[in-house]
Formats: structure tokens, C-alpha cells, sequence
């Protein structure tokens, strides 16, 4: 029985890759943070490693005896260099690394940077490795995207969209990505390849609207606004220090198109995801009860 160090599990997606982990009958290691919140694991096999990505010490530690690294912590914040190192040094037989599909904007975003440097830093190390990418993950009240649209529409009789309404998106549900983080460990022609991730088509935010509507049984007015002007208002108050709950980033990340092929992970490693109106309406009953 071989034991997986997960990082990240006790998140939104990580909670998930623990529980097929140890369904599979893999032994279950966690590194946390002292203040971290359990509670999605809670009742599981697992073994706890408190740590921080950014200390080698906790890391080398959580890493011990253990042959496989599933790393569902984000690669964003500049940790790979010390996961990637210590991996190495722990001699881990096999990694899993989460990056995403964001990597692919065209924005002069700082987390880009440092997620392309942490795939190149991973790419260059002699580990075993499968990154894979999603694209923005939804799936129950859990998820930070669509249960905030979720409760806004069924509360709202009026939607604004900044833009047309006409980019592509292309949500992943949550299952999917933990299915996927899973399945490449056993699939060793994923050793040494990244894979984006999507879910089963991609639409429009129009179409996501109306989707969600249709299942609310609602009828909402989608109010399209200029994007530019508020682009411009955000980027102003953010200049001056101020944080406001969406930022400009975010707007122009909307208006651009995230349509992606998974052909290659379907080859691969089977992956085969679920629509967006299956998935939506599952996260919309599961809210509802």
C-alpha cells in the first residue's frame, strides 16, 4: 500500500482527491497548517503532517517514507522551487502537480509569472511528474465561482455582465479534477506530461446565465455594460491601495475567450467530463437542500 503525501487536502478540490485516494487504498498523509480547517476530512484515514509550503523543515518531514506527491496546493504563491527541491531530495517515485489554465492569458498578470516559472521549475527537475490544468472549478456551495452566481440569480431579478457576454468559458466540475489528479498515478504514460483539464464544452457567460436560470426556474434580465470604463474606475481605486471585492483583473479575464481541448488526457488517461448542465444542476440541488 503506497502512501501519498496530498497538499491542499483539505481544500475544495484537495478534500476530494483524498477521499478517492484512500478508496483506492492508498495510505494518506496531509501536511496542514496548525490553523487549517479540517472539517471536509474529518472521519477520514489519514495522517496528519503540520507544515508550511514555505518552510523545508515541515516539508522534508511530511515527505518522509513517502513515495507519491499529489500537490493540490496552489503553485502561485513561489513554493515550487522548495516542493519540487525537497520531492527530489525525499526521492519520490511519483508527483502530481495542480497548475492552471490561467497561465494562458494573454493579461500581464503577476501570478502567471510565477506559475510559469513553478511549471518550468517542475518540468526541469528529474521527478516523475504529471501537471495538470483546470480551468475555473465549480461544484457544490464549497466552490468560489458559481455558488456566488447561484445565490445572486436566485435572488436578483436583474444580472449585469461587463461586456458582451460573448467570451468563452469553459468550468470544470470538481469531481472531474480530482478524478483526474487520481487517475494519472495510475497511468504511466502521463509520467513527464501536462494536460489541461476543461469541462465538456465550452459557453458563453450568456449561456452559463440562462443554464442556471433555466434550472432555477427563474426569469433574469441580463443587463450588458460597457467593460472598459469600469476596467479603468478598478484599476484607479486600486491604485490608491483600495480592495474591493472584484478587480480589474477579473473583468478583463471574463471578456476574454478560456476554451480548451482535452483530447490529449482523454487519450491518456480516459478523462471524460461531465457537461455543465449536469454539473450546475447537481451544485444547484445540493445548495437547495
Amino acid at each position: 500500500m503506497k502512501r501519498v503525501l496530498v497538499t491542499g487536502g483539505t481544500g475544495f478540490t484537495g478534500s476530494r482527491v483524498v477521499s478517492l485516494l484512500i478508496r483506492k487504498g492508498y495510505r494518506v498523509r496531509c501536511l496542514i497548517r496548525p490553523t487549517s480547517d479540517r472539517t471536509r476530512i474529518e472521519g477520514y484515514a489519514v495522517e496528519w503532517a503540520e507544515g508550511d509550503l514555505g518552510d523545508m523543515g515541515s516539508l522534508k518531514a511530511a515527505m518522509k517514507d513517502v513515495e507519491i506527491l499529489v500537490n493540490m496546493a496552489s503553485i502561485g504563491f513561489g513554493h515550487a522551487p522548495n516542493i519540487v527541491n525537497t520531492a527530489v531530495e525525499s526521492e519520490i517515485g511519483r508527483a502530481v502537480f495542480i497548475s492552471t489554465t490561467a497561465i494562458f492569458t494573454t493579461l500581464n498578470a503577476p501570478s502567471r509569472k510565477i506559475r510559469l516559472v513553478a511549471e518550468e521549475t517542475i518540468r526541469n527537475s528529474p521527478l516523475a511528474y504529471t501537471i495538470l490544468r483546470p480551468t475555473m472549478i465549480y461544484g457544490s456551495a464549497g466552490d468560489r465561482n458559481m455558488s456566488r452566481l447561484i445565490r445572486y440569480l436566485r435572488k436578483y431579478p436583474v444580472f449585469p455582465i461587463l461586456g458582451d457576454g460573448e467570451s468563452l468559458q469553459q468550468p470544470v466540475y470538481v469531481g472531474d479534477v480530482a478524478r483526474a489528479a487520481v487517475s494519472v498515478l495510475e497511468e504511466d504514460k502521463t509520467i513527464r506530461k501536462d494536460y489541461n483539464i476543461p469541462g465538456a464544452r465550452a459557453l458563453t457567460m450568456n449561456q452559463v446565465v440562462d443554464t442556471i436560470c433555466g434550472f432555477l426556474e427563474k426569469r433574469v434580465l441580463k443587463v450588458h455594460l460597457p467593460a472598459g470604463p469600469f476596467v479603468g474606475i478598478l484599476k484607479t481605486i486600486e491604485g490608491v491601495g483600495i480592495k474591493l471585492p472584484i478587480k480589474s483583473e477579473q473583468i478583463l479575464r471574463l471578456n476574454e475567450d478560456k476554451a480548451f481541448s482535452f483530447e490529449d488526457a482523454r487519450r491518456d488517461f480516459g478523462y471524460a467530463p461531465l457537461g455543465f448542465e449536469e454539473g450546475i444542476g447537481r451544485e444547484i440541488r445540493e445548495m437547495a437542500n
